[in-house]
């Protein structure tokens, strides 16, 4: 029996020395300190296909496919350079993750068009699944939720959104920028992965909730015994089970231990391995802008508990969404700036991908200038801090251009959201200048 037990724990020691050392991997490997030639990256000249399809440009001849690249206007970006040997080392050695975000308003709560993404990070490459991520119950709070998951409760919940500038005491906001709150002493909480091949496993499940003393037991019903640890952060405001399996579904109760009153909330859940690959994570709430997550409090500490490799910040159609005399450039410098700064604080190495907004109408029927006036902002930050831009805006075929794309079924009559074959066109267009920027790099000649 003893002899058995010191077998296990010396297997759980190596396996956990392990998962340690895959966590850091891939910044090891990038820190050795490999020097390449200085080919400029603002002079590479990109192809015009890579991912895509060549027939799409007799199909939508209307959309500019040579201006679909992550486009540097820096030689140099040490960040990004970080991010290429991070990511060709997760790629041939499998044995460390990347954490990816992509930030935005109800583009981004959908999830269409980045879970299209998300599943060609994912499944491209053998044997580096990654993880889901963070995942907020948009199935609770009464609106629309991403269809690759959904959640059910029969418990009565409050919600909060962080796009109301009159936020209520006492709730606090965190990444995801929603809250949801019931006053109920029994609340269960069921999740599964729904209509998407893309479910890796978790081992791990983080609950953020309430800060401070949290008068609640977890319990996970069949699934308890898998469950060699819990433990809770008052400080930060999670509770986090560790299983011995991986696991796709969850099943969780919480039950109140004082009597009340006391309401339960809820920021989101983390779920999370230790498999090698992309985690990518969706921060997007219908009608949000860069000042919708600027004041949100528990922005930052929770960034930095998984802090980012790569962050896309597809922000800027609600801040645009004005009358040309109402729009402020400088404001809008001002919020993108603040909020890469908070990026750059979880980690100063992040590769930031700074994106411009979709041509949109004003009102359906009002041409919208201010995109063009973000660009010329987003542009002039992308040389301060050397990170590309992809132009969106640019490759729709800018002014006007929502028009055609809706004339041809890619846009909702709303002239704002895209239809889901428009996602999904939209997420192909991202994939290909991914891959362009990863040739790019590719080419890039060592010196020693």
């Amino acid at each position: 029996m003893l002899i058995a037990q010191i077998k296990y724990w010396m297997k759980f020691s190596f396996y956990t020395a392990f998962v340690i050392a895959s966590l850091i991997a891939c910044t090891s490997q990038s820190q050795v300190g490999i020097i390449r030639e200085k080919t400029p990256l603002d002079s590479y000249i990109y192809p015009t296909f890579h991912h895509l399809d060549t027939n799409l440009k007799y199909q939508y001849p209307f959309i500019n496919f040579n201006a679909n690249a992550f486009r540097f206007y820096s030689p140099q970006s040490a960040n990004w350079e970080h991010l290429f040997q991070d990511f060709r080392n997760m790629v041939t050695e499998k044995n460390c993750k990347l954490n990816f975000y992509h930030i935005g308003g109800s583009h981004l709560q959908a999830d269409v068009y980045t879970h299209d993404i998300r599943t060609y990070l994912q499944t491209h490459w053998l044997d580096i699944p990654g993880e889901r991520g963070l995942i907020f119950p948009f199935d609770l709070a009464n609106t629309n939720n991403p269809w690759n998951y959904e959640f059910k409760s029969k418990n009565n919940w409050k919600t909060y959104r962080s796009v109301n500038f009159n936020r209520p005491v006492g709730i606090d906001f965190g990444l995801l920028g929603v809250v949801i709150e019931t006053p109920d002493s029994i609340v269960e909480i069921v999740f599964r992965h729904d209509k998407t091949d893309v479910k890796p496993g978790f081992t791990r499940l983080r609950v953020y909730h309430n800060k401070g003393p949290f008068p609640f037991e977890l319990n996970f019903g069949s699934d308890e015994m898998l469950i060699v640890n819990k433990f809770r952060n008052e400080t930060l405001g999670y509770t986090e089970a560790v299983f011995t399996d991986p696991v796709d579904t969850f099943n969780l109760q919480f039950t109140r231990l004082i009597a009340g009153p006391y309401n339960l909330q809820i920021n989101g859940f983390q779920l999370s391995n230790t498999y090698a690959g992309i985690s990518y994570t969706t921060i997007g709430i219908n009608g949000a802008g860069l000042y919708t997550y600027l004041a949100n409090k528990n922005f930052e500490e929770q960034l930095a508990e998984s802090p980012p490799d790569f962050f896309a910040f597809s922000v800027g159609t609600n801040d645009a969404n004005v009358p040309y005399s109402s729009f402020n450039p400088d404001v809008f410098k001002y919020n993108l700036e603040s909020m890469m700064k908070k990026v750059l604080a979880a980690n100063p190495d992040c590769a930031i991908l700074l994106t411009v907004p979709n041509d949109a109408g004003y009102k359906k029927k009002y041409l919208n200038k201010n995109v063009a006036r973000e660009r010329e902002v987003i542009i002039e930050l992308a040389k301060k801090y050397e990170c590309p831009v992809w132009d969106f805006y640019g490759i729709m075929g800018e002014l006007g251009s929502s028009r055609t794309w809706k004339s041809n079924g890619l846009m909702r009559s709303d002239l704002v959201h895209f239809t889901v074959p428009g996602y999904h066109l939209k997420a192909d267009l991202f994939i290909d200048a991914f891959e362009k920027w990863f040739q790019q790099m590719e080419k890039r000649k060592y010196i020693n």
